[in-house]
């Protein structure tokens, strides 16, 4: 080829970059906007506005017989706190949940575990889901209280009929979304039984057994609540159902509320502290949710 046909060479050459002192390359949010990025600030807003709310509508009913004012109730909460009437009734309420809460994963554990792996457990699962979940827990207390009697017995067993099924099926509906190249990837590994649902499906449906728990938490914590008010009325103790169907009967309407808010302010620990935490250190984590 002559020199007449070759491409010309461009020559190479670097320039040096000043640095970039125009403006800031970043720049600190202002302190409302900070602020407001705090979720325990803007749930704090929120719960403010409610116990505004409350103060001002039970000032213009003008009955505490009806609906005591915020800053009576909230004396009323101080008060059984402080004489430790409201910890010994939240400690055996919280005993008793986490022992059919527990009793309720655990199952809802095996019997996922045998749908995931038999066609036979599949059939089983579908069809005691079909069975008891629409089946209120509270309605087999008269049951259980002929079986049991009047112990933590018959509170346990429909406590685990509450966290049972719909963790059961959330759990289920996890396994059955995991991605057939996570399922492969487990089985070129010869993960077989229980070792494949540790290691391949639970991380994989991590978000929906999540969810689950957190489903399961809330019907067992109610239903507590409700078969205490029951179990209270036939047996004489209890935990705070009880406390609230005492103090029913005797007209203390103040703290009829505050063991009512006992039982709202552990449901939001349990949400924000226990729940979220769990969220925050495996599934953001791993990226598994926004």
């Amino acid at each position: 080829m002559s020199a007449l046909h070759q491409p010309p060479t461009r020559p190479e050459y670097e320039l040096a970059l000043q640095p970039f002192t125009a403006g800031a390359v970043e720049r600190a949010l202002p302190w409302p906007a900070r602020l407001w990025q705090q979720d325990w600030l803007r749930r704090g807003l929120i719960l403010g506005a409610l116990a505004l709310l409350w103060e001002l509508l039970a000032r213009w009913q003008d009955n505490d017989l009806l609906l005591p004012t915020f800053g009576a109730t909230a004396r009323a909460l101080i008060e059984g706190l402080a004489n430790g009437e409201l910890l010994t009734r939240t400690a055996l309420s919280l005993t008793v949940l986490v022992q059919g809460y527990a009793a309720g994963v655990g199952l809802a554990f095996a019997l996922t575990t045998l749908a995931v792996s038999t066609r036979f457990g599949r059939d089983l699962l579908s069809t005691l889901t079909s069975m008891f979940n629409p089946l209120p827990a509270i309605a087999l207390l008269p049951l259980a209280l002929l079986w049991f009697g009047l112990g933590q017995g018959s509170l346990i067993f429909v406590l685990i009929h509450s966290v049972l099924w719909p963790l059961a099926l959330n759990t289920f509906a996890g396994f059955q979304g995991v991605p057939e190249t996570l399922r492969m990837a487990g089985r070129n590994y010869g993960l077989t039984g229980l070792r494949y649902v540790l290691q391949i499906l639970v991380p994989a449906a991590l978000p929906a057994i999540l969810s689950g728990l957190k489903i399961a938490w809330a019907f067992a914590w109610r239903t507590l609540i409700a078969a205490e008010l029951v179990f209270g009325a036939s047996s004489g103790k209890g935990g705070l159902g009880w406390y609230i169907f005492q103090n029913r009967n005797e007209l203390y309407t103040d703290r009829v509320f505050a063991g009512l808010a006992l039982v709202v302010i552990i449901g939001l620990l349990v949400e924000s502290l226990g729940f979220a935490t769990l969220e925050r250190l495996t599934v953001r984590k791993w990226g598994q949710q926004r």
